[in-house]
């Protein structure tokens, strides 16, 4: 069984206790076991210098007896580190990568200054004879570690989210106690259709793997492919409309529609109401009056009354469609060009995971207008319900007969 540790906390809490000699030697030692890179690795932890561990790695081969001699060398002896000699090198350092100059725009370097050569390079023509190296021990002593970018800041955070939040959630535990469905919705991003790399990778024959196109220069004959999904939240079942033209209002709701005629009547034969909770913005989006006017048609076709709430600004990953059908779908079809229409759905229809997830799919060849303006004199004839809570997130939209 191997072992992990902190290597550099355990050099720390043991260098107090050892000269410098025992010191060299455990540095030795860990290096050993670490096998190829251990040196390296072992030399910027520590601090010591490279070819002082690869001579205690090389005493290790012989397989000699280490003998800890009581004569040494005198504390602060052998030679000094670069940084002490030259006063300057690690001011300088710093301010090659410090963040008061790194984001200057007449600062040359800019943030390609990261680069362990090109540090050292800038640092030669500030006059400092060090290596690559050298600079890269120089910035883990300062505390710096190469890291990624991280995604957290989400924009200006509404003040209600967690209200909203609360709501939703609310609500649909109600829908859920009175078996009235609920449906998270939101159109997936558009897929090139023709035979272009998708992200990911699957099992292929050694050598062989599916050739695809070098450019994604869309095919004027194909175009793409917008898929919309719902999301049965209280079933996990997913359904995903696969549109060839444009991701609209009418296209939502008819996506939503298309869902209720293959699996929501049958799901929920006597539903009256139908909680859909949606982004704030896009085709379904809350000040959207073309998907009110298509909801109002849907909601009168089949008698139902549809209860909407959308999630605050910059909130949409978490709605649920999201981590629990879109990246399913994904996974699916990792590494797979998606070379047709029909490939596209028959993916979509096949994918499921270990929470039993199902899904069906189908492809929708209407094609949905844009620019369709709606006036002020249409809204007005919508029989919609403002919920007290921030009603422009949450509303209900009645059937007409029940005026």
């Amino acid at each position: 069984m191997k072992l992990a540790i902190d290597l550099e906390k355990t050099f720390e809490s043991l260098r107090k206790r050892l000269n410098e000699r025992e010191e060299r030697i455990f540095a030795a030692a860990v290096a050993t076991g670490l096998g190829y890179g251990g040196i390296n690795a072992v030399a910027a932890t520590t601090g010591l210098s490279r070819q002082t561990v690869a001579s205690g790695v090389k005493s290790f081969s012989t397989n000699e007896p280490l003998a800890l001699e009581n004569r040494q060398r005198k504390i602060g002896g052998g030679r000094k580190t670069l940084a002490s000699k030259d006063q300057t090198l690690k001011s300088d350092l710093d301010s090659l990568v410090s963040p008061h100059t790194r984001g200057n725009p007449m600062n040359p370097l800019l943030w390609t200054t990261k680069s362990l050569r090109k540090l050292e390079s800038e640092l030669r023509v500030m006059g400092h004879a060090v290596s690559y190296f050298t600079v890269r021990t120089l910035l883990l002593e300062s505390g710096y570690r190469l890291q990624s970018c991280q995604k957290t800041h989400e924009g200006g955070e509404h003040a209600d989210r967690d209200a909203q939040f609360q709501h939703i959630n609310d609500t649909t535990r109600k829908f859920g106690h009175e078996e009235q469905p609920v449906i998270s919705v939101d159109a997936k991003k558009k897929e090139l259709v023709g035979n272009y790399k998708n992200n990911g990778r699957e099992y292929q024959p050694s050598g062989e793997p599916v050739k695809t196109e070098v450019y994604d220069f869309p095919d004027s004959a194909l175009g793409k492919a917008t898929p919309y999904g719902i999301f049965d939240i209280n079933n996990n079942e997913g359904f995903v409309n696969v549109g060839v033209s444009r991701d609209t209002a009418e296209f939502a709701v008819s996506s939503i529609e298309r869902w209720w005629l293959t699996m929501g009547s049958q799901r929920y034969p006597d539903a009256h109401s139908l909680y859909i909770t949606a982004d704030g913005g896009g085709s379904n989006g809350s000040r959207n009056r073309l998907w009110k006017i298509s909801l109002q048609k849907f909601a009168t076709k089949y008698s139902l009354q549809i209860y909407v709430s959308h999630f605050p600004p910059g909130t949409s990953k978490w709605n649920k469609i999201e981590h629990r059908l879109f990246s399913a779908i994904s996974m699916n079809w990792r590494g797979r060009p998606l070379e047709t229409y029909e490939i596209i759905v028959e993916l979509i229809g096949h994918v499921t995971n270990a929470s039993g997830l199902r899904v069906r799919s189908t492809l929708d060849r209407q094609d949905y207008k844009t620019g369709i303006t709606i006036d002020d004199a249409q809204m007005e004839r919508v029989n919609i319900l403002h919920h007290e809570f921030h009603p422009e997130w949450n509303y209900a939209i009645l059937s007409q007969e029940k005026c």
